[in-house]
């Protein structure tokens, strides 16, 4: 009996995955920088975008072989479920019992963990390009800001997250052009810049 192997050719999800990421930052940062209010219109986007998006990007570049497009996407994908999750928690959408016994503190050392993977994954963007080295440093600096804000009283930490998480948006839509206008034309459209490390 003859058996035929099929390879299904997927396209590559990173801009989608990117797309999800700079649209929640961008939408999140302006929470916290008081340009927009509540949490009402800010939970489906990080849901769906945040979310479900990235998640869908992760299980893509499984299927790519791409360990650290896997990795973030998935992580930070479910990131945004949990904070969605968090803030219905805290509206009381899941009763006015749970939402009384939360503790913030908790969520610190969420960031503080999420601070550590995106250090780590940061280590290896050393091997892309500055672009994305530079997206990842933001990234961390976002989550020690993060936790910061959460345990500390003092309101610094909160804006400091708030413009960096604007920022990570800007450029993540830069690595989205650079990245979709380079595979859609062949050829480099925008500069993302060589390497830290080739070897």
């Amino acid at each position: 009996m003859e058996t035929n192997k099929v390879k299904v050719e997927v396209a590559d999800p990173t801009t989608l995955g990117l797309f999800g990421l700079a649209i929640v930052t961008l939408v999140a940062s302006s929470q916290k920088l008081g340009i927009t209010e509540g949490a009402g219109l800010l939970v489906p986007w990080a849901l769906f975008l945040g979310g479900f998006t990235q998640l869908i990007a992760s299980m893509f570049d499984f299927k790519h072989n791409n360990l650290f497009g896997a990795t973030a996407f998935g992580a930070y994908g479910m990131f945004w479920i949990g904070m969605a999750w968090g803030w219905m928690t805290n509206a009381g959408v899941f009763g006015e019992n749970l939402a009384g016994s939360v503790d913030s503190n908790q969520l610190g050392f969420v960031f503080a963990g999420y601070g550590i993977l995106s250090l780590v994954l940061t280590i290896s963007t050393i091997k892309m390009n500055k672009a994305m080295f530079v997206l990842m440093s933001l990234i961390v600096l976002l989550f020690l800001f993060l936790s910061l804000s959460t345990f500390c009283t003092a309101h610094i930490w909160h804006y400091a997250a708030a413009y960096v998480e604007l920022a990570i948006s800007i450029v993540t839509f830069y690595v989205l052009a650079a990245k979709y206008l380079s595979g859609f034309f062949g050829r480099n459209m925008l500069p993302v810049g060589k390497p830290l490390c080739i070897s």
